[in-house]
């Protein structure tokens, strides 16, 4: 690794930009996200993600870093050193590690979604908080589904805590954003059946058939799925609760779903 650029002040403008990258009208504006740790960072790099720069701290690094500098050195990536200070005033995560980079921001309107044959995705409609988004596309990724859709969205896809909470999985599962009535129109012009989640219905989640083209869809975390989405769902499931409260997180309840979904479909190809 050669000889890179170095910024010791906190105070400097460069890092002054990068802090704005936290509001999403400066992201928007830049078409750009931040990524936040080593291990994030290393896994968009390995989903393709388009990198811009990216900033790296030795006195945090623990020498996870390594491999990770070399391979952004192959790519051409611009390397910034920074200092402790300069660092931790970017860094928009405790505790943080040493690596941030800046990256062309995930997510494409749905119209330029068209993958040869979609058999699996998750809709997640009007979901707000970046964190649960962050979870489900863990779970996502996890569970191999063809993409995610958001529908209506509240959060962008390159909200740096969504970034965070996917542990970089934004960039290695495919997602797209649409209004709820295109969406629909999307699935109804691919055959794709749309399983609705909710507990107004006495279908549970293990009694439906998951098998074929789907698309798991979960709602906002107050709200739930919007009359539109459910009115047009091909299948209504619910997930058995015997406790006191009245819904699951939203993550959970995806999580559940779409692992039911992978069990059914191991079955099928047994």
């Amino acid at each position: 690794m050669g000889a890179m650029e170095t910024i010791n002040s906190p105070a400097n403008a460069r890092l002054r930009a990068l802090v704005r990258l936290r509001r999403r009208r400066d992201r928007d504006a830049a078409g750009v996200t931040l990524v936040d740790g080593v291990e994030e960072t290393s896994l968009a790099l390995r989903s393709g993600a388009r990198m811009r720069e990216a900033y790296w701290c030795p006195d945090l690094d623990d020498g996870r870093a390594a491999p990770l500098l070399d391979a952004l050195s192959e790519r051409g990536v611009p390397l910034v050193q920074l200092s402790r200070v300069a660092f931790e005033k970017v860094a928009y995560r405790e505790g943080p590690d040493g690596m941030l980079a800046v990256l062309e921001a995930p997510g494409a309107p749905l119209s330029s979604f068209d993958p040869a044959s979609p058999e699996f995705l998750l809709l997640a409609e009007h979901v707000e908080k970046p964190g649960n988004l962050g979870a489900i596309l863990r779970t996502a990724d996890a569970a191999g589904v063809d993409g995610v859709i958001a529908a209506d969205p509240v959060t962008d896809w390159g909200n740096p805590n969504v970034v965070r909470g996917s542990k970089g999985a934004v960039f290695s599962v495919p997602v797209v954003s649409a209004g709820s009535e295109e969406t629909l129109d999307w699935l109804r012009a691919r055959s794709i059946a749309l399983v609705a989640a909710t507990p107004d219905t006495d279908v549970l989640h293990t009694d439906a058939d998951l098998t074929g083209p789907i698309a798991i869809a979960v709602g906002a975390e107050k709200e739930g799925l919007s009359p539109q989405m459910l009115d047009d769902a091909d299948i209504r499931v619910r997930i058995p609760m015997v406790g006191h409260v009245d819904s699951l997180n939203v993550a959970t309840s995806a999580a559940i779903l779409l692992y039911e979904a992978v069990r059914q479909r191991a079955r099928r190809h047994d």
